[in-house]
């Protein structure tokens, strides 16, 4: 019998590097499935990933500046994107594997709420024992998305979105998403707020710029450079690349992240997901029926949890409104 394309292309990774993550040696899904006669295992969870209705929100999620007026400020989406682009690039010079990389990279935010990192820290202080977005995207892939039924991803995929921020994937693939991530948000936060008259680009110290570059795209360069550098047995950045990194993301802190023009309406936001928090925790029957069985199954917090962390900006402005705010009385 001849063999089918997936089998063609699962060959296909022999060739890849030894510490690259090969389908066929994948740790499974939860849930065992027939396999696909076109796709590896992580070719599906990539696909299933963009197709889902987590990502498509991410186009109206903050990605720095709240409700920018402006067509070009980056939004979560955007920012996925550009991460996605830098890791394939990353995993194409290490000879890793790509489409891993790419279901990773597509699928690390999806779990990120409303507003930014604002939403975050605001339902942070509501949960009983926290909030934190990774863990939340995993929750979406794993038990939300699909009206419950989850997206039933592989293992590696879930530990590599889990990962990405502060944590050590299991795999390199997973590894290259945490720097990408890093590397993409430096670059357009730097861009966004030179377009909003925060900074001008010779702001950032001379110490910076000498090493890293002048330009958005010499900074990218230089530190897609400095990750490829390491080579796929340790995932890392080159030390001296990472020194003048972490300078960078300092000045950052400072003059943009922690700035009254750029961040001065977070207060308000935090304030209005922590309402809408109380609102629905205490009133679960206006929760949409499959957050009902999640109501029942984990308590009313997590389902007020789950249901505010999937809404997009304008749609937690639009419920906020709805609940709170007087209407005009018509005739």
């Amino acid at each position: 019998m001849p063999e089918c394309i997936r089998e063609q292309l699962e060959k296909r990774e022999e060739t890849l590097s030894s510490f690259a993550a090969k389908s066929v040696l994948s740790g499974g899904r939860e849930r065992e499935e027939p396999p696909c006669n076109l796709r590896t295992v992580f070719m599906r969870d990539r696909d299933r990933i963009i197709h889902c209705k987590a990502f498509r929100r991410l186009k109206h999620k903050t990605q720095v500046f709240l409700a920018p007026e402006g067509d070009h400020y980056r939004t979560r989406l955007t920012h996925t994107l550009e991460v996605y682009q830098i890791a394939d690039t990353i995993a194409r010079s290490l000879f890793l594997n790509r489409d891993l990389t790419e279901a990773v990279a597509l699928g690390h935010d999806i779990g990120h709420t409303p507003f930014g990192h604002a939403g975050e820290r605001a339902l942070n202080r509501c949960m009983t024992g926290g909030f934190r977005h990774f863990e939340q995207s995993v929750r979406i892939a794993r038990t939300l998305e699909s009206d419950g039924a989850g997206l039933n991803l592989t293992a590696e995929t879930l530990d590599g979105i889990l990962c990405h921020t502060n944590l050590t994937a299991q795999t390199r693939e997973g590894q290259i998403v945490r720097f990408a991530d890093r590397i993409a948000y430096i670059n357009h936060d730097i861009e966004d707020a030179i377009r909003a008259g925060v900074i001008v680009g010779s702001d950032i110290p001379k110490s910076i710029s000498g090493v890293l570059g002048n330009t958005k795209s010499q900074r990218i360069n230089t530190l897609i450079a400095a990750v490829i550098s390491e080579g796929a047995q340790n995932v890392d950045m080159n030390p001296g690349i990472r020194e003048a990194y972490g300078a960078l993301h300092a000045f950052m802190f400072e003059r943009v992240y922690k700035n009254s023009t750029a961040k001065g309406e977070e207060s308000k936001v935090e304030a209005l997901v922590e309402r809408l928090f109380a609102y629905f925790a205490e009133n679960t029957d206006k929760l949409p029926p499959f957050l009902q069985a999640v109501r029942e199954r984990e308590g009313a917090q997590r389902a007020a949890c789950d249901y505010i962390a999937g809404m997009t900006d304008r749609f937690a402005l639009q419920v906020y409104d709805d609940l709170f705010l007087p209407k005009v009385w018509k005739m």
